[in-house]
């Protein structure tokens, strides 16, 4: 089973390259596809589940990555896989997100994204496909994009905090009387 790897592994912190289209036809895609489904499944931290996952977080330097929410609600979000993508259209317009990753579950941050973009890609048979996205699906498709590029999201953090952060601040004010 595939398992994710640490932050400090370079291939997090590399260019990934291409899928060629051989790997298409001789298991490659199928296998990686596989490996990123397993992985995606066990990751469960303080009743988070994973919703998105790029090869190079399980060690795999492949341009790859998947979108498969793994929680139970009604509007999940639809699955992608995205081979070789490529971001054609990104909006000017930007927000401020709150982000958090698989390769670095100890610590969140807000990140600047673009509300809208469009992505390039091919799907796991090999047809090329365009898809825009806003929202929170935007935000993850930013998120595993640069994941491809070698680049975490705390590389582009605006502000990160750990989670024993977040869990004093929670302390700190349900502590304080509110006049």
């Amino acid at each position: 089973m595939a398992k994710l790897v640490p932050e400090n592994n370079p291939v997090l912190h590399s260019i990934a390259a291409e899928i060629s289209p051989t790997e298409f036809t001789d298991g490659t895609v199928q296998k990686i596809l596989k490996n990123l489904r397993s992985a995606i499944k066990t990751y469960k931290v303080d009743g988070f589940t994973a919703v998105a996952i790029a090869a190079p977080q399980i060690g795999v330097g492949k341009r790859i990555f998947l979108i498969e929410d793994q929680s139970q609600e009604a509007n999940r979000l639809p699955t992608i896989v995205a081979i070789n993508p490529r971001l054609i259209k990104m909006s000017k317009k930007t927000h401020l997100v709150g982000e958090g990753c698989l390769s670095i579950p100890d610590r969140y941050g807000l990140v600047r994204r673009s509300t809208n973009i469009t992505l390039e890609a091919y799907d796991e048979s090999g047809k090329k496909f365009t898809r825009g996205a806003g929202g929170l699906l935007a935000q993850i498709m930013q998120h595993e994009y640069d994941h491809l590029d070698g680049i975490l999201f705390t590389d582009r953090a605006e502000k990160v905090w750990t989670k024993a952060d977040a869990d004093k601040d929670k302390q700190k004010n349900k502590n304080t009387t509110l006049t």
